[in-house]
């Protein structure tokens, strides 16, 4: 079997090799621990009838991982330096293709038409460079793409935040958004060590499963999500205060908010990170048919 890309060593070889330096604005921090990479691996629960797309795949330590267990693997690599380098590192595997490009700029229903015609499902498994995590798994679940799930390592607190249950103060307007779709856990921390540049914090991989359906039914999506975004905007604040100042026209009307509350069932003083899914579900559906459809 092919030795490792993910050690120490060969890591600083093959950086050496291409006169390779980190970009700091493209959030690089590469694995150095093929044992983390093989986990990743599993948790994804790949088969050789999977496709999977990858985000980010640096020098390839976790593709090649990804290439041995999957039928074929795409990865969206956006710094043109590493394409040489990945073309070296990833020549062994025949099942790897590497596109050259921004993922959130990337027409992602298509390449999963013209690339994964053959395979059984489509998984999405990447280290994610931390500035872009949020937009770029909010895009690919709000694409609705024809996938299974997504196991992505990420910022600790990040995944923190994804996975969090309603009363705790990492549970937010992210939480919803990514448990409306998915359920999502925590399935392995990583300490900060494994890496290189070092980041500052440790992180996690959290594996989001697609539901059949969302967890909730809804009248209107856009406007669910921005009622959720509304409770927390200042989360010191009671529901009420932070429905007056977020929806149009909300200070004249706090009547009519006062009145959707009580037929939510819902007391204008809690605050936003005490409403579970459902609850939140009532709120838009109730606020809907008032404040919906102005802007």
């Amino acid at each position: 079997m092919q030795k490792d890309i993910a050690t120490p060593v060969r890591t600083k070889e093959i950086m050496e090799k291409y006169g390779f330096s980190f970009k700091k604005s493209l959030g690089q921090n590469f694995l150095i621990d093929p044992n983390i990479l093989r986990n990743i691996t599993e948790h994804a629960g790949l088969t050789k009838e999977t496709g999977v797309i990858e985000i980010g795949p640096g020098i390839g330590a976790l593709t090649e991982h990804l290439a041995r267990v999957a039928k074929k693997v795409v990865a969206y690599e956006i710094d043109q330096r590493l394409l040489p380098i990945l073309a070296d590192t990833l020549s062994p595997y025949d099942n790897v293709k590497i596109i050259h490009g921004d993922i959130l700029k990337a027409d992602i229903h298509q390449m999963i038409e013209h690339e994964f015609a053959d395979v059984k499902e489509v998984m999405v498994v990447a280290n994610l460079p931390y500035y872009v995590t949020t937009p770029i798994i909010l895009k690919l679940l709000e694409e609705k793409l024809p996938i299974g799930g997504i196991v992505v390592m990420l910022q600790k607190e990040v995944g923190d935040r994804i996975a969090a249950k309603p009363g705790t103060k990492e549970y937010g307007s992210l939480s919803i958004a990514i448990q409306y779709y998915t359920t999502a856990e925590t399935v392995m921390i990583v300490p900060k060590s494994v890496f290189i540049p070092q980041p500052k914090v440790d992180s996690a991989v959290i594996r989001m499963l697609l539901r059949e359906r969302p967890a909730v039914s809804v009248k209107d999506e856009p406007f669910f999500f921005q009622v959720a975004k509304m409770a927390f905007a200042q989360r010191r604040k009671t529901l009420m205060n932070n429905l007056t100042s977020g929806l149009p026209n909300g200070k004249e009307r706090k009547s009519d908010i006062a009145h959707v509350l009580e037929l939510a069932g819902i007391e204008p003083s809690r605050r936003g990170e005490t409403l579970s899914m459902n609850e939140f579900a009532a709120l838009s559906d109730a606020l809907f048919p008032l404040f919906g459809d102005s802007e």
